[in-house]
Parts: structure tokens; C-alpha cells; sequence
């Protein structure tokens, strides 16, 4: 080990870099992590962090509608959006300074420039007063993904997830091209804050390969908020007009506003990372091909989260460093299970998640039954407002196990969190019948479903 500058040399300070750097600090290893922008990556500076910030202001506009069904009288609110912003923003440099204080404390060294691969045990950084390289006996790409936008005529007018948090002014008029988590997610907040937000999505339905009864049923309770969702809605064109902006539509029709929002996926974040020269093998979309044990094409060099495109979920990216970690530090014990993954939408109202959808189970598993219920909760029998509820259970017929568990709702990412507990221990249906549930509360319903619906 004396041989090299580092034991581990990180480049990318998100999630999944951090974690393994302090991780194999504390191991005893020698570490260097380098990061260009804040720390924290997407998840804390432009992604899950201020996205959620967000999403729970935007409830308190329905929250302050509702309240006169329980007696409350109310002056009619008005959102400060400087004021969101200032406070959004002095909590990210907060949690900014926690990362670096975690790394810190462990004994990671960081720098601070872009770190690009020479070979498979050398990295060179921009820095302020030139270039540097070290020497590391083992490298670990972990760089993320990046917005991508696609190639039309007027596409410099578009903005992406990272520019959405610090608008100036605020938008009126909203448009939302894609249908993914992160379009959903976005047109449900700021239209909660009080935009008049348009979804565009070429498809047939969003959220693609969720529970399709989960995508038709987030659908139209989002629609409820006055959403204009338009489906095969495919944009040709953008243009400035002295209105704002005109968005040419692909059956010939004009949307005009203020701001558009291109959400239409994300892509490995590897441009300027010296890959090709270095030889580390990727696929197509640029993404990172790496072994079960997350090594690249190069043997010393390695590649976790986003930037392999397996599963973009913070969560998985923190499971594969620990399993890295352990693997090049430790006893090679810990291993990363990509089953059964828990994933929430933060749309109005919430998605949770776990297992198979209904389609995928009948696929994987033959015979299924499906437990499923909709039904306005009981906040809502005095709010006054129409919104519904959904919870489903997919179950193997051949062993009983539960292998499917969604729900549309108030937080519905909080109740399936402690459902995928007992979904990865293997619970079956007769486990969730023995289970009694806490009433009244909305998630005791999956404890109480008892008839088949197909």
C-alpha cells in the first residue's frame, strides 16, 4: 500500500462517494475524495432534500384549504417564495457542512477540483493553482447522473430539475415535459404553491413501470388539483414570444407559459472523466459497466450509484459503497440486495412501493391474486376534499407470499417504509390477515384486505 498516495482515491462527493470514503476511513485506509461542486451531490443540493422541502410546503396550501372543514377560520395565505428560498437554501449549506464534517472527522482528505481517471491508479485534479495527480491503489468513480434535455429547435429556453429551486419570479404559468418521478414530483409541488402547471407526456400514462392501477389511479387524483395533465402530448418546438414562452405541440397546438420544466430523464454523469483513454468500458447511454463486485473493465477501478444506471435511488447508492467497503477493507461479508426495493413518488397525493407490480408478478410468477382498496380517508370525510385513497397487495398464489405492495396516499412513503421490512423477511398474505392493525389509521387497511379482487 506504501506503493501509492492513497488507498482509495473517490471521485464524486454525493451520496454513494461519501459514504465509502468515511466508511473506509474508519477502516483504516487512506482516502482522498474529490468534488468539484458541493458536497452532498444531487440528493442534498438539487435533488431529494429541497425537492421534499418543497413538496411539504406545498401541502400546507391544501392543509390551510381544509382546515375550515374542522372548524378552523382561516386569512387567506400567500406563499413568500424569497422567503422558501432563503430557508431551503440555508438548510442545503447546512447539511453541505455536515458532509464535509463527516469526512473530516474520519480523516478523509478532500480536494477540491474535477478529478479525472489517467489510468487505472491515477487521477489528475484541476485545482486552483494547476493539476496534480495521485497515485491510488483503488479508484471509485461515483459521479452521479445529470439532467438530460433533448435535441429540439428552441431547447436553450428550457430549464432542468437543478435550476427549479431558486426561479425568479415565480412561475404563473408552468409546463412540465416528461412523466417520470421527477416530472410528477415537480408539477405536483409547484402546483400546490399556487402555479397553473401543464403536464406534457408523449405517453400513454406516466410514472412508466410503476403498477400500471397505480399509474391511471396517481393520474387522476393529481388531476384533481387542477392539474392539466394531457397524455401523447409530444413538444416539436419552443419559442419567446413577448407573452412568454410558446411551446409547439406535436398535434398542432400552442401552449403558452412562463417556464418550462424538461424532465425527461437523467443520464450517467461521466463527460470529462477521461473514461475512453483510460479504458473503462461503458454502455450506450454512457453509463459505467461494472461486475457484481462494482469493478469496471479496469481491475483497480471501480463504480457505484447513479453513474452505472442500475437503480437511481440514493438509498442503493449508500448499500453498494458499504458492500464495496466491506469488500476491499473488510471481511467481504456485506452484500447489496436489489430486491425488494422500497422507492416513493412524492407526487400530491404520495406513491409508495415495494416488490413486483401486478403486471411483472403475473410474469415472474403465473398465478397471482390481488388484494386491492380505494377509499376516501377518514381526514377527508371533513376536509371537503374528494381525494382518495389506494392500497394493493399481489400475492403468489403457489406460496402465499406477498410480492407486491403499493399505495396511493398520505404518506404513503412513511407506511411502505415499514411494510418492506416484512416484504424482504418474506411475510405471506396470511402473516398480513394475523397482523393486527393500528385503527384508525389509513395503513391498517393492508392488514384488513380480505377478498380477492382478481
Amino acid at each position: 500500500m506504501a506503493d501509492f498516495d492513497c488507498d482509495l482515491f473517490v471521485i464524486g462527493g454525493g451520496s454513494g462517494g461519501v459514504r465509502a470514503a468515511r466508511m473506509a476511513a474508519q477502516r483504516g485506509a487512506r482516502v482522498v475524495l474529490a468534488e468539484a461542486a458541493d458536497m452532498g451531490g444531487t440528493c442534498v443540493n438539487v435533488g431529494c432534500i429541497p425537492k421534499k422541502l418543497y413538496s411539504y410546503a406545498a401541502h400546507y396550501a391544501a392543509a390551510f384549504e381544509e382546515a375550515a372543514g374542522f372548524g378552523w377560520d382561516l386569512a387567506a395565505p400567500r406563499l413568500d417564495w424569497p422567503r422558501l428560498k432563503a430557508r431551503r437554501a440555508a438548510e442545503i449549506t447546512r447539511l453541505n457542512g455536515i458532509y464535509q464534517q463527516l469526512l473530516d472527522k474520519t480523516g478523509v482528505q478532500t480536494v477540491r477540483g474535477w478529478a479525472q481517471l489517467v489510468d487505472g491508479h491515477t487521477v489528475q485534479v484541476r485545482l486552483a493553482d494547476g493539476d496534480r495527480r495521485w497515485s491510488a491503489r483503488h479508484v471509485l468513480l461515483a459521479t452521479g447522473g445529470t439532467p438530460s434535455v433533448p435535441s429540439l429547435p428552441g431547447r436553450e429556453h428550457v430549464l432542468t430539475s437543478d435550476s427549479m429551486f431558486d426561479l425568479d419570479p415565480f412561475p404563473r404559468r408552468l409546463a412540465v415535459v416528461g412523466g417520470g418521478y421527477i416530472a410528477c414530483e415537480f408539477a405536483s409541488i409547484f402546483q400546490g404553491l399556487g402555479s397553473q402547471v401543464t403536464l406534457l407526456y408523449r405517453g400513454e400514462q406516466i410514472l412508466r413501470g410503476f403498477d400500471d392501477e397505480v399509474r391511471h389511479f396517481a393520474a387522476a387524483e393529481m388531476a384533481k388539483t387542477g392539474m392539466d395533465l394531457r397524455l401523447q402530448a409530444g413538444v416539436t418546438a419552443i419559442e419567446r414570444t413577448p407573452q412568454g414562452l410558446a411551446l409547439r405541440l406535436a398535434d398542432g397546438g400552442t401552449l403558452e407559459a412562463d417556464t418550462v420544466l424538461y424532465a425527461t430523464g437523467r443520464v450517467p454523469n461521466v463527460n470529462g472523466l477521461g473514461l475512453e483513454a483510460a479504458g473503462v468500458a461503458q454502455r450506450p447511454d454512457g453509463a459505467i459497466v461494472v461486475d457484481a463486485q462494482y469493478r469496471t473493465s479496469l481491475p483497480s477501478v471501480y463504480a457505484l450509484g447513479d453513474v452505472t444506471a442500475r437503480l437511481q435511488l440514493t438509498p442503493v447508492a449508500l448499500g453498494e459503497a458499504m458492500a464495496l467497503v466491506d469488500q476491499l477493507f473488510g471481511k467481504g461479508e456485506r452484500q447489496m440486495g436489489y430486491d425488494y426495493i422500497p422507492t416513493a413518488v412524492f407526487t400530491h397525493p404520495n406513491i409508495g412501493t415495494v416488490g413486483y407490480s401486478e403486471e411483472a408478478a403475473r410474469k415472474e410468477f403465473g398465478a397471482v391474486r390481488v388484494f386491492r382498496s380505494d377509499f376516501k380517508p377518514l381526514r377527508h370525510t371533513l376536509s371537503g376534499s374528494s381525494e382518495r385513497s389506494l392500497v394493493k397487495l399481489v400475492v403468489d398464489q403457489a406460496s402465499d407470499r406477498v410480492v407486491g405492495l403499493h399505495m396511493v396516499g398520505p404518506e404513503a412513503g412513511e407506511v411502505v417504509q415499514g411494510f418492506a421490512v416484512a416484504m424482504k423477511a418474506g411475510a405471506t398474505k396470511a402473516v398480513f390477515d394475523a397482523t393486527i392493525g393500528i385503527h384508525p389509521t389509513l395503513a391498517e387497511e393492508f392488514v384488513t384486505l380480505r377478498e380477492a379482487a382478481r
